[in-house]
């Protein structure tokens, strides 16, 4: 089978996460992600550049998630795509993008944290398998049928 790979996109969370409501009821989660960016410099070392400002979003289940655990300044890993779109203000058309976060955890190469796992099967074990089988595929077909696929 092949890899499944996605766009990737890490930082920090760079202001106060915001929680909407979509047309269709589903709680979106907005915040503006800052990313680093260095030059490597003929001596090798890093010069430190000022970071550059995005939009990230995420929905539903995965934005819910990502209200009660993010807070501006948190280093954070996503997988998801960029959506482009387009909208008019003032008589001008502007377009515009976002980083659709699919998933979304801290980084751990730049938190230190604690998890608490709830009673659950054994890891590996077929049960624990299956449960977290059923959960992607639902979070999947869910997606795809908000998403129009």
């Amino acid at each position: 089978m092949a890899l499944h790979t996605q766009q990737s996109l890490s930082g920090f969370i760079a202001s106060e996460p915001q929680q909407t409501v979509t047309e269709n009821g589903d709680t979106r989660f907005y915040v503006r992600v800052g990313q680093p960016h260095f030059r490597h410099e003929y001596s090798g070392s890093f010069t430190t550049l000022e970071p550059t400002f995005h939009d990230l979003v995420a929905y539903r289940a995965t934005a819910e998630r990502a209200l009660t655990r993010f807070a501006k300044g948190d280093s954070f890993v996503a997988e998801g795509y960029v959506r482009i779109f387009h909208f008019e203000r003032d008589g001008e058309a502007i377009q515009r993008e976002e980083f659709v976060a699919k998933k979304i955890g801290h980084d751990l190469a730049r938190t230190n944290y604690q998890v608490t796992r709830t009673n659950r099967s054994a890891p590996g074990s077929e049960q624990d398998a299956a449960e977290t089988q059923t959960a992607i595929v639902s979070e999947t077909e869910a997606a795809h049928a908000s998403s129009g696929w």
